[in-house]
């Protein structure tokens, strides 16, 4: 018996014009958690679509075993019959179903044809106590759950279909702080009963909080494979990158000029509950050429003030919107874009891309007018600025002909940067710009931001990272309950003074 319960050896796997993987091998201890990280486009997402059966044995070379048996899987339900699931970044959940109809799907339980709901509901309640969820009613809808909640949904689908192997890609991108350190608390439990973790996140501090050894893969290849005791994280970064990254937010010095953006009394409510402000007499200025950050916890109307200024969420907000000094009436996100005002949207995949239309596409989608002439898109024009913010960002992609979808979660946002690049705004949201891009993209992000800074562009940025708001920012709006509840200059901003006001623990305008 192997003393590995997942061996990939010797795996190649080529596209069109490129290898992305190159003789990798891969080895999974038994109740272990192992992380995988690497930057986009380093192979993670193909070794892990290999393990799961989406690319079928026959489409790459090498071997996969598990237990020590040779599989040959040709589909996901393959893998999972051999113990093998994966929790996916976006969850692959039905909103309007029931926790437990999602846990059925296709394969019900029943009788003579008819599904027994007391067996299933029987099996849910068992399954949801094994991740702590015990008291959660069964036929509870998942839309009415949580994010992390769902996510441990999820990890109990998986547990009752036996796996031995979790695949975890990128599990804690939309999680709050006390959401990440319960599934840490999951996980540790699951790693005492022999179940083995692959854990893949670009929050190394999390990989070093959780995880017993990592793999490091960069441009298809395995760099190393050490326990987490034997590196520092500057060592890790290193590994992955292939050099020194000396300044994680390279901040620069900002001379904020006149208000461009001005935002009085501002109240949002929700779509379905008109009755409920969500955002509640909020009022800012951003000035020309400043990083203005706006922190809070998951929940504090963020990106709900952010999406309803631009129109593009909940019913029409109430307040006064000034650009330059003048009240603009922005109702859509084409009013916005023509105002001059963009937002990069913290959901990618459902608001800031197309996936079954290529790069080129995407990346000119909200900029039709920079790329025509009397109405005709001039095709060669439109392909050479596509090009241009391609190299600019580093986006790995076969050629700006491929489709969006095929591309690496991390080079998805780096097109939604460019997309809202290249509409040329005088104000910039940014929401979670940095979300699943890998430590060295994300630096080349920061010197972009501040590139369109020091070109008079005024940028808001929307984070949950703490320390990235206080690495890039100027000024510091701190949100809760729909509310401002302090502004902080960066100088006297710190991690401790954010949560405090986030949480209500304090409240402070100055």
């Amino acid at each position: 018996m192997s003393e590995h319960i997942l061996e990939m050896r010797n795996i190649t796997k080529d596209f069109p014009g490129v290898r992305a993987l190159d003789n990798v091998s891969y080895y999974l201890r038994p109740g272990t958690v192992h992380g995988l990280v690497g930057e986009n486009g380093a192979g993670k997402s193909t070794m892990v679509k290999i393990l799961c059966g989406v690319y079928p044995h026959g489409t790459y070379a090498g071997s996969v075993l598990i237990n020590g048996r040779e599989q040959g899987f040709q589909s996901i339900r393959d893998s999972e019959r051999a113990g093998v699931a994966i929790i996916y970044q976006e969850l692959a959940t039905v909103k309007e179903l029931s926790i437990c109809e999602n846990f059925f799907i296709g394969q019900e339980i029943a009788r003579h044809g008819i599904i027994d709901w007391n067996a299933q509901n029987r099996t849910v309640k068992e399954a949801l106590r094994a991740v702590s969820m015990e008291g959660v009613d069964p036929n509870r809808k998942i839309k009415e759950l949580g994010v992390g909640h769902q996510q441990l949904v999820e990890i109990a689908k998986a547990l009752h279909k036996q796996a031995r192997i979790l695949v975890l890609d990128e599990p804690t991108s939309s999680l709050s702080e006390a959401e990440v350190s319960r599934l840490f608390d999951i996980l540790r439990g699951l790693r005492g009963q022999g179940v083995s973790c692959i854990y893949i996140s670009h929050r190394l501090d999390e990989v070093f909080q959780i995880a017993d050894e990592v793999t490091v893969l960069r441009d298809g290849q395995i760099i190393g494979n050490r326990a987490m005791g034997e590196l520092t994280r500057s060592e890790l970064i290193k590994m992955m990158v292939g050099r020194e990254l000396t300044q994680m937010y390279p901040r620069k010095p900002h001379t904020p000029g006149q208000v461009v953006l001005e935002v009085r009394d501002w109240t949002a409510y929700q779509p379905d509950l008109p009755e409920k402000p969500v955002v509640k007499n909020v009022s800012f200025q951003v000035r020309q050429g400043e990083i203005l950050g706006l922190a809070g916890l998951m929940g504090s109307g963020r990106t709900e003030l952010a999406m309803n200024l631009i129109g593009a969420w909940g019913i029409k907000g109430e307040g006064t919107l000034l650009l330059d000094g003048k009240e603009v009436n922005i109702g859509s996100p084409r009013n916005a874009i023509q105002a001059g005002i963009s937002c990069l949207s913290e959901n990618r995949k459902e608001q800031g891309l197309v996936l079954i239309m290529d790069v080129r596409e995407n990346i000119t989608a909200a900029s039709s007018g920079h790329i025509s002439r009397l109405g005709i898109i001039d095709h060669a024009l439109e392909a050479k600025e596509a090009r241009s913010y391609v190299e600019a960002l580093r986006i790995k992609c076969f050629s700006i002909q491929q489709e969006v979808g095929n591309l690496s979660g991390g080079n998805q946002q780096k097109v939604c940067f460019a997309k809202w690049m290249m509409t040329r705004p005088r104000v910039l949201i940014l929401d979670e710009p940095t979300r699943g891009v890998d430590v060295g993209a994300k630096v080349e992000i920061y010197d972009l931001i501040n590139k369109l800074v020091d070109e008079g562009v005024c940028v808001v940025l929307i984070s949950s990272e703490h320390q990235e708001i206080l690495g890039m920012c100027d000024r510091i709006l701190v949100m809760g309950g729909g509310e401002i509840r302090a502004e902080l200059d960066w100088k006297e901003a710190t991690q401790e003074k954010i949560l405090a006001y986030s949480i209500g623990e304090a409240d402070e305008r100055r």
